[in-house]
């Protein structure tokens, strides 16, 4: 069993093999706005996939501490993931410290996810570009060896970065999942965050959830699917075949 009592990660989710993916998200709600499709179509295929929340989220307008798990409890069911930690790290000040650093250079190590998943580089929240650049320096720092940090050294092979951002940019992905069967599990997920995309918005017209719908059915006609979710690489993407390109 990995990392189940390791005394920097109190009340650590036990994890009897490896994750393959570990999705990371300044705060609960941002792993389900970029990828919540994405996230559910792959454990449907038994691929195994973490979420790391860094921050609780709070304090927002309509949340509090206990209404944001609860509602973070209720999507993590909707999606089935089956492990979910939150560092506990400072929301609002999340900083890419070398101590932050470190803990998510560690829970690299004890989660050993090949393939990271990490906020979009570029974005008008201090928070997610803070995310984003612990992310890339903590998977530098989870290979090093004669350190303290807990687990044996390894390198996750790749971060791939999904869009929740607070920036009027046009994304250019480097490819886009079909989520056509899965829109609605994200939807869902989404919604569970009453606080965030409800409560104090019943007068916008159209609401949240129907402006995602549009944002998803736009990546989705670009490859000529009903709903998709756009990811960025840094790093080339490579192919073995061409048999499963849409």
């Amino acid at each position: 069993m990995l990392g189940s009592m390791h005394q920097d990660y109190p009340n650590l989710p036990p994890l009897e093999k490896p994750l393959d993916i570990l999705v990371v998200a300044p705060h609960p709600d941002d792993a389900e706005l970029g990828m919540g499709g994405t996230i559910a179509k792959l454990l449907e295929q038994n691929v195994r996939v973490g979420i790391l929340d860094l921050t609780t989220g709070e304090p927002t307008p309509y949340g509090t501490e206990e209404k944001r798990q609860a509602e973070t409890n209720s999507a993590t069911e909707i999606l089935r993931v089956t492990w979910r930690y939150n560092l506990g790290l400072a929301n609002r000040f999340l900083e890419p410290t070398l101590v932050n650093r470190a803990k998510i250079a560690g829970l690299f190590r004890l989660t050993r996810a090949r393939w990271i998943f990490a906020p979009y580089w570029l974005d008008a929240h201090p928070d997610h570009l803070a995310a984003t650049e612990l992310v890339e320096a903590a998977r530098f720092w989870s290979k090093l060896t004669k350190c303290d940090l807990p687990g044996k050294p390894f390198h996750p092979s790749r971060i791939y970065y999904y869009y929740c951002i607070h920036l009027k940019h046009i994304p250019q992905p480097a490819f886009i999942m079909d989520i056509s069967s899965h829109w609605q599990v994200k939807a869902d997920a989404i919604m569970a965050y009453r606080s965030q995309f409800y409560e104090g918005k019943e007068h916008l017209d159209p609401p949240v959830i129907e402006l995602l719908r549009e944002q998803a059915a736009t990546w989705g006609m670009s490859i000529g699917v009903r709903y998709g979710e756009a990811f960025a690489s840094k790093e080339p993407l490579g192919l073995s075949d061409l048999a499963h390109l849409i």
